[in-house]
């Protein structure tokens, strides 16, 4: 499992990842879910990955791989983010097809996968993007500005609280990291760490993002001091007046 969170927000985009990937207690292994695509001062695109790991890694490579050929469309040359969507759910579609095809059928192996993508290309406001197992794709909107794949649940209800579109991107991230925090205390599944990266509207600037491990400081004070606060504010909850009536 994993979970990968993506924000579209008016001073930017938010993107963060978790690193856990495991296919039982007893293969666990951290892979980057985080991948980038840029071209200096003409287009950031950033894409997160969810579910079979031999898929999204095969979708990853064509990907890559195609930019290098001169003669084929591909992420750094279409035109728009809702282009790049739609390589993304075809090369998707193509990886799944391939590979569940003939003999590999029959191991009932699930294939499917997830995808955030977000960036922005010059020309275009920043935009963000879930693409589905199924290749398909929704696109964020003012009044859904968040995008989960993974485990979302227990992440997802602090976000519903604090974010809104006009959200500082600073206020965000610590948002996001109370989210992270959530969901890996009740889920063995998603685990540090963690990567972080925050762009700010036509800056298209150099895209380096943050990891963040045990042993981060601001991390460390964040998980704490929140909860702590949960825990006082939960003690001056009053009880039910119904109670041991």
């Amino acid at each position: 499992m994993t979970y990968c969170l993506g924000m579209l927000l008016d001073e930017g985009l938010l993107v963060a990842s978790d690193s856990r990937t495991n296919a039982g207690v007893d293969h666990i292994a951290t892979f980057a879910k985080m991948h980038i695509f840029e071209e200096a001062g003409e287009r950031l695109i950033v894409m997160m990955n969810s579910g079979n790991l031999a898929t999204t890694q095969s979708v990853i490579s064509l990907l890559r791989m195609r930019t290098q050929l001169k003669d084929e469309e591909s992420i750094l040359t279409v035109k728009t983010l809702y282009e790049v969507a739609e390589l993304v759910g075809e090369t998707v579609r193509e990886v799944v097809n391939r590979d569940s095809d003939g003999h590999l059928s029959a191991s009932n192996v699930d294939y499917g996968c997830s995808f955030i993508v977000a960036g922005q290309i010059k020309g275009e406001e920043p935009r963000l993007f879930n693409i589905y197992p199924q290749g398909n794709f929704i696109e964020a909107t003012k009044d859904t500005m968040y995008f989960q794949i993974g485990e979302s649940k227990y992440g997802k209800p602090i976000i519903d609280r604090v974010i809104r579109r006009d959200t500082p991107l600073a206020v965000a991230a610590k948002c996001a990291l109370i989210s992270f925090d959530s969901t890996i205390k009740s889920n063995l599944s998603v685990g540090l760490p963690i990567d972080m990266l925050l762009y700010r509207t036509d800056s298209f600037a150099k895209a380096i993002p943050h990891r963040i491990d045990a042993e981060d400081p601001y991390f460390r004070r964040i998980r704490q001091d929140w909860g702590k606060g949960l825990r006082q504010v939960f003690s001056k909850l009053p009880d039910a007046s119904w109670f041991d009536e």
